[in-house]
């Protein structure tokens, strides 16, 4: 399909529906239904068609998500040929077994059980296991016909009373294909974690080469289809398959449980709430992010409260692990504000400066604001998308500042800062992406004050392989040290940064590779930061 036809299938589906009826659940649903053309009751209620599966049918590998006490998300997706439509199966529904050990061999099966893999949601698999016990590892696998998959391993949360010693988590994001290998992801999958938070642009919609863009490929050529940027639900579904086929990246799924959310490449560069980038009307964008959000929904290992409806998905949410920490993972595009002064970098003022502008949306806000009120965790984290601390252009005073980000709504960080300090939050750490460099930022109580106490800290991960090779030191990195001194860290490698969550002490460790748009890369450590609790800031390990 072209992407003029593709145009005009959106617009054909806006074109029944008005801005208010679009934006009910009803009107959203049948949108969706009607822009996609997903298959009818009818096809689903085919017999079980596993016998049809002549090819491995597990070739996206398999995923687990979202520990929690006692319980944890196994995912998979049926797709012999992922390159294809429907991933080369019949519409009708599959059935999958699953099984939960306590070893590899699975000679102790701690849990077993079926599910259906259905056309409507493209032969995927969320599997929500309970009855496990608390901060356990698993080993996990599945099951269709004479087809095993390969064997995951996961672990489950400590029940939330639970005193620990230690968690070690990763933060990763921004996996562009076409800019290079996932060469990170790799080494991700040989780390010794309890945890991997994805801070988002987990695919993007940009067009990808028949050469894969700068991987060059010689040995494989990729379709056509993907030579476009994604709009439709099928575009999105198959850019998800090109992705979960990289080894790396089935790698680092099978190796540690994530923990998603998205920014903005998972649906459009930069869109704010209902507003696309480009000139659309508002009515055909949501079309287009309601199939963004199905297809995301389908491929990543999220439960239930997750899942969309039309064009709302309710991502946002808490995970505690026992008393030592809680994570309080968000959702900074659903809901914000459009960005000022037509986004990029400008400087600040009225507009960007209103009151009543949010990143966040204010029910999000609240939900923040009160966790953190009831919380009895040592460390309060915040994984979420875009630079949350002040980052100024330049020493002058005509500085710039990123209108994308938090310094493009300091109300609204403001109101979190000033939820913070209410709640008692002693210890804030705000893990982010986005920017496809590494930072070490001391959070300000107000950035416009030099003497301003210090109040949290930001671990800023590096993209996957977004932005190509890059470089030790960007063009602008003296610039940067200079004109934010509360900047403790920046590097421009690829990468991703493990944080050792402790009773004395966090301890990020920002881990870089050479180079992505070449193979085999090896992992280094660059910087170590340590901050410890009750004094926020961070000093060299």
């Amino acid at each position: 399909m072209t992407i003029t036809s593709h145009q005009h299938e959106l617009r054909a589906a806006a074109a029944h529906l008005g801005r208010r009826r679009f934006l009910t659940v009803t009107g959203a649903a049948a949108a969706l239904a009607f822009a996609t053309n997903l298959p009818g009751s009818a096809e689903a209620a085919e017999a079980d068609a596993h016998k049809a599966i002549t090819d491995d049918p597990f070739t996206l590998g398999i995923a687990s998500g979202d520990p929690q006490p006692g319980s944890v998300v196994l995912w998979t997706r049926l797709a012999p040929q992922p390159y294809e439509t429907g991933g080369g199966l019949p519409k009708a529904r599959i059935a999958v077994q699953w099984e939960l050990a306590y070893d590899e061999r699975f000679r102790r099966v701690a849990r077993r059980g079926s599910a259906t893999a259905h056309p409507e949601f493209n032969h995927t698999v969320h599997i929500e296991a309970t009855g496990l016990d608390h901060d356990r590892v698993y080993y996990y696998r599945f099951r269709t016909g004479n087809w095993i998959s390969p064997v995951g391993r996961t672990r489950t949360a400590p029940a939330r009373g639970a005193r620990l010693n230690e968690l070690r988590l990763a933060a990763v994001s921004c996996q562009a294909y076409h800019d290079g290998y996932f060469t990170a992801h790799k080494h991700l999958a040989a780390e010794d974690l309890d945890v991997v938070f994805h801070l988002g642009d987990y695919i993007y919609e940009y067009a990808v080469d028949a050469a894969g863009g700068a991987r060059k490929y010689t040995d494989r050529t990729l379709p056509a289809h993907f030579n476009r940027e994604t709009t439709t639900l099928e575009d999105y579904r198959l850019r998800y398959a090109l992705y979960k086929t990289d080894p790396d990246l089935i790698a680092a799924h099978a190796a540690h449980p994530f923990v998603v959310t998205w920014d903005d490449h998972e649906t459009e560069n930069n869109y704010a709430d209902d507003i696309p980038e480009n000139d659309v009307p508002p009515q055909e964008f949501l079309i287009r992010r309601a199939a963004a959000y199905r297809a995301y929904w389908e491929n990543q290992p999220l439960r239930r409260p997750q899942q969309p409806s039309g064009s709302d998905m309710q991502l946002y949410r808490r995970l505690q692990f026992g008393t030592l920490a809680q994570f309080d993972i968000l959702d900074t595009r659903q809901y914000r504000s459009n960005q000022a002064y037509g986004d990029g970098w400008q400087v600040p003022g009225p507009e960007s400066e209103d009151a009543s502008r949010t990143l966040t949306g204010g029910t999000q806000e609240r939900w923040l604001i009160n966790g953190w009120r009831s919380s009895q965790a040592l460390w309060n984290v915040v994984p979420q998308q875009v630079t949350f601390a002040q980052r100024r252009s330049t020493t002058s005073a005509g500085y710039k500042l990123s209108m994308d980000s938090w310094d493009g709504y300091p109300a609204s960080r403001e109101r979190v800062l000033a939820g913070a300090e209410a709640a008692g939050v002693d210890n804030l750490v705000v893990l982010t992406g986005d920017v496809h460099v590494s930072y070490g930022l001391d959070i300000k109580r107000d950035f416009k004050d030099a003497d301003s106490p210090t109040v949290g800290t930001e671990f800023v991960t590096t993209s996957i392989s977004s932005g190509k090779d890059g470089a030790d030191k960007p063009a602008n990195w003296a610039t940067y040290m200079a004109a934010n001194p509360h900047m403790k860290w920046y590097n421009g490698r690829r990468g991703y940064v493990t944080v050792t969550l402790g009773t004395q002490a966090a301890r990020a460790d920002f881990k870089t590779v050479p180079a992505v748009t070449t193979q085999g890369a090896p992992i280094t450590t660059a910087a170590s930061f340590v901050t410890e609790p009750g004094k926020p800031g961070l000093s060299p390990a």
